[in-house]
């Protein structure tokens, strides 16, 4: 004969809660840190070439804690979004050899994209690609009229539909860096939200200051304002800005020669993170003993929640 036996109230409750507290613990190992990758660009000081950098040569540092990296590899691949304000001044077409010599001498793990900041949207000229040659057939003219808005409305758009990736990722902005929209003074009230997209993505954005055909683009204050927008993404997304004065460049070559200095000395260090429920902000230094050598990152690095 079978026999059934029957389980109390008290003893269901019991089993019940200790499946309970099992699960929340399994649950809970398993939420541990993330893997985090940020780029690094080595950069040598003094006019002096940077040198190799190995893992075992460079100290990384979260929220002034020394943090252990998890790997440390040169970032073979790199994706070079440009985008060009349509609003600037057509002269900036004798700029154009100097930006398609720039593509042509990109190694062919660099894909490069092209785009043109128009109303706070980033349009695609020419998708990601390695054929070089391809890229440089998109660029054109800027409108000159019709386009102004802000460079950061432009920014937020391309990086919203960039899908993630562990590879290298840049952005070279070619604009005034005057926000029509909001404006500049004290800042662009659009920065700080542009600057933690970059960094929550691993994006660099590089920018090469040039006039637009604004009337308020010939305000000295303005224009220095904006200039100090543009050197401020840059810096905290572990970028720089290039610009002579306030007037138009001469040439980009110079410029764009110290890029792609950059662009082939980074270094991809990963170490795991932990941000807590939401995810979280901390700042970060990496440095180095090596001689004549300096780094430029992000300022800061997102940490996502835990899973």
């Amino acid at each position: 004969m079978r026999r059934i036996v029957k389980m109390s109230s008290v003893a269901l409750l019991a089993a019940v809660t200790a499946a309970v507290f099992a699960f929340t613990a399994t649950n809970a190992v398993a939420a541990g840190p993330e893997n985090v990758t940020l780029t690094v660009t080595a950069v040598g000081k003094k006019d002096v070439s940077a040198p190799a950098v190995s893992r075992g040569d460079v100290q990384f540092f979260v929220n002034k804690e020394r943090t252990q990296v998890a790997d440390w590899r040169r970032g073979e691949k790199l994706y070079l979004a440009v985008l060009i304000d349509d609003s600037l001044d057509a002269a900036v077409g004798s700029q154009w050899n100097d930006l398609k010599d720039f593509f042509n001498g990109q190694p062919d793990t660099t894909y490069i994209a092209v785009f043109y900041s128009r109303n706070g949207e980033a349009a695609l000229a020419q998708d990601f690609t390695n054929d070089h040659a391809l890229a440089a057939k998109a660029l054109r003219l800027p409108i000159g009229s019709g386009a102004f808005s802000s460079p950061y409305f432009a920014l937020q758009d391309l990086m919203k539909r960039w899908p993630s990736s562990g590879d290298r990722r840049s952005i070279l902005l070619i604009s005034s860096g005057i926000d029509y929209f909001h404006g500049n003074y004290p800042t662009s009230p659009d920065l700080q939200t542009t600057i933690e997209h970059a960094q929550k993505q691993n994006i660099n954005v590089w920018s090469i200051y040039y006039p637009d055909l604004g009337h308020r683009a010939q305000r000295f204050f303005l224009v220095t304002r904006a200039q100090s927008d543009l050197s401020q993404v840059a810096e905290e997304t572990g970028a720089e800005s290039f610009y002579l004065g306030t007037t138009a460049p001469v040439a980009f070559k110079p410029f764009l020669d110290e890029l792609a200095t950059h662009l082939a000395n980074q270094y991809l260090l990963t170490f795991q993170g932990n941000g807590g429920a939401k995810g979280r902000f901390e700042r970060d230094r990496v440095t180095s003993e090596l001689p004549n050598l300096e780094f430029l990152h992000a300022s800061q690095v997102f940490l996502p929640a835990s899973k």
